[in-house]
């Protein structure tokens, strides 16, 4: 058996519901931690962009 880590990206879902979704497609799902959250609302300047291409 192969073990494998992903990353998802969301908005607004819950890990209840990316659970079930997943499950409901066949997908074994070991763990599911949140690592991060931020409330949407007005974007912030820069938010969206590349550092780098400033």
């Amino acid at each position: 058996m192969k073990y494998q880590s992903f990353m998802l990206k969301v908005v607004d879902a819950k890990k209840a519901e990316i659970r079930k979704a997943l499950k409901d497609a066949g997908i074994e799902v070991r763990a599911l931690t949140e690592v991060y959250s931020e409330e949407s609302g007005t974007p912030q300047e820069g938010a969206g962009t590349d550092a780098e291409k400033k």
